[in-house]
């Protein structure tokens, strides 16, 4: 792990066990609820694991806190600025791809800011998130081909869609040079709907 991988994947750590002692869950129990195993999870609170984007959704619909807030932690201030570079990398494709939360918003209304890189060939598969869950995605470099349900739409620089999140979808880069988007997350009612409907990740 990169010294600021290792950085982030101890804060969120710090931040998962707190969050589940202050509700007295044991692990057993925040993994059913998360969908995410134990063994899993004890590794997250270690800081031992870099977990995927859907484990860390899994977890943080689990709290009913939003990824933003699982990621930065508590900061209680109105305005929030994430200085270039400062941003959490929660995914890393092989061809040099990376997805970073920019910035995000409390509940009950979350919504995330990303900023994706895609190298060539590289693919992101997502599962459904909560229920109401939309996004907005628009290429500001390359081409990047979006997967949603049974469709898929190959988007140029400057082109943008929306899609509902709440469906398998995915990104994917099919061409031989980096592709680079802004992607927004709008999940709504977060932590206010039963946790027993499952993950988003």
């Amino acid at each position: 792990m990169e010294p600021h991988t290792r950085e982030l994947a101890v804060q969120i750590g710090s931040r998962v066990r707190a969050e589940r002692q202050s509700r007295r869950w044991t692990l057993d129990q925040l993994a059913e609820v998360a969908g995410v195993s134990r063994r899993m999870l004890v590794k997250v609170e270690q800081g031992a694991a870099n977990p995927s984007v859907g484990t860390l959704l899994g977890i943080s619909d689990a709290f009913g806190i939003g990824l933003p807030a699982l990621v930065e932690g508590a900061r209680p201030r109105q305005l929030k600025v994430t200085r270039h570079g400062e941003g959490a990398a929660l995914w890393s494709g092989e061809a040099g791809g990376r997805g970073v939360l920019v910035a995000g918003t409390e509940p009950p209304d979350v919504v995330e800011l990303w900023d994706w890189t895609l190298g060539p060939g590289d693919r992101h598969a997502s599962a459904a998130h909560a229920a109401g869950t939309k996004e907005l995605l628009q290429v500001l470099r390359g081409t990047v081909t979006v997967e949603v349900a049974e469709q898929s739409v190959t988007l140029g620089a400057g082109d943008a869609v929306a899609f509902p999140g709440d469906v398998v979808h995915g990104y994917a880069n099919p061409r031989k040079r980096p592709a680079r988007f802004a992607l927004i997350v709008v999940e709504p009612g977060v932590g206010s709907r039963a946790h027993a409907e499952g993950g988003h990740g």
